[in-house]
């Protein structure tokens, strides 16, 4: 018996998903069979479905369904592919990778959500995934070189690029979002050879920051 739910991720794939150009059927069937409700905050779960970024608390939020969709697109991650997500928040996107066959290491500096992320993964028996409690950004991750690496925020300019670029094994690509809002762009780099990459612009965007930038002193006098 259909429920709720399955109307919802239904209208999800093809409302907002498909008509962004997200055509992988490996995609839109791993986006259709993991329900983003289990990682949504109790406040939130009206909106699980919805096209927007949805609060998880903490500073952060979880990605637009269509957001999430072509980064997998993007990505296009196959089995035994070895993934790093950094900033996993409480774990839809490390479930979606860990369907696609990938095997995944999520970083996440938040210990609650890294908690929370750890628990949901649990729960949905994928045996690919872990996440660990570190800021993927402060430096190289053990278990590399990877054949994909997702950033789950946006970062203000391409500065923190070339560390993550240097963890990528030739052929891997990596999805971020540069720039500053109401304008950024998504960019997919792929290691073509030992010193060589490519990065193109995807399409033009907009998301919340993976991580806060630190705010600038105010002076009383």
């Amino acid at each position: 018996m259909e429920t709720d739910s399955d109307r919802a991720r239904f209208n999800m794939i093809q409302q907002q998903i498909r008509p962004w150009d997200v055509l992988d059927e490996r995609v839109l069937g791993v986006m259709e069979a993991v329900r983003r409700e289990p990682f949504v905050p109790d406040a939130y779960q009206g909106l699980a479905y919805a096209d927007i970024e949805v609060p998880l608390g903490h500073g952060r939020t979880l990605l637009a369904p269509k957001m999430v969709g072509r980064m997998l697109q993007a990505l296009a991650v196959q089995p035994k592919d070895k993934v790093l997500e950094i900033g996993s928040g409480t774990g839809y996107v490390t479930a979606c990778f860990c369907r696609l066959g990938g095997q995944v290491i999520g970083a996440e500096p938040d210990p609650a959500l890294a908690a929370t992320a750890r628990q949901r993964l649990a729960e949905l028996e994928c045996p690919g995934a872990k996440v660990l409690e570190l800021d993927a950004l402060a430096g190289p991750i053990p278990g590399g070189p990877f054949n994909a690496i997702a950033l789950n925020g946006s970062l203000p300019n391409s500065d923190a690029l070339a560390p993550l670029e240097q963890q990528l094994a030739v052929g891997g690509r990596l999805f971020c979002i540069v720039g500053e809002a109401p304008v950024m762009k998504a960019l997919l780099v792929t290691r073509l050879g030992p010193q060589a990459f490519r990065r193109e612009t995807l399409f033009e965007t907009s998301a919340s920051p993976l991580v806060e930038e630190p705010r600038a002193q105010t002076f009383v006098f």
